[in-house]
């Protein structure tokens, strides 16, 4: 990370970001608000500078996507409904049908 100071004209090194990695992601303790807490069953972080082999790279200027596309997730809970309903009616039908049939036989 680099900063320009007042009264100088050149950047000067201020620091590195880094980022970690860890053996077991599934192990860590979810805090909320994307804060996640080391664990036994995580492992120790393993530290590293963006863009070395094994971590992410970090880019100036971009937003963070989610790994979920909203729009084919909210259709197909809506197919999933429709399904769902559709079924229910069969079921009713059938059980509206069995009862008629053991009527006739009474």
């Amino acid at each position: 990370m680099q900063v320009t100071q007042a009264g100088t004209t050149a950047p000067t090194i201020q620091g590195q970001l880094e980022l970690a990695t860890f053996f077991n992601e599934g192990g860590l303790e979810a805090l909320g608000g994307n804060l996640f807490l080391e664990t036994a069953a995580s492992g120790t972080a393993e530290k590293g500078a963006p863009g070395s082999e094994g971590f992410g790279r970090l880019l100036q200027g971009y937003t963070e996507a989610s790994n979920v596309d909203s729009v084919s997730e909210i259709t197909a809970l809506i197919v999933a409904q429709r399904a769902y309903e559709m079924n229910s009616k069969v079921i009713t039908s059938a059980d509206q049908m069995l009862a008629a049939t053991s009527q006739m036989k009474s």
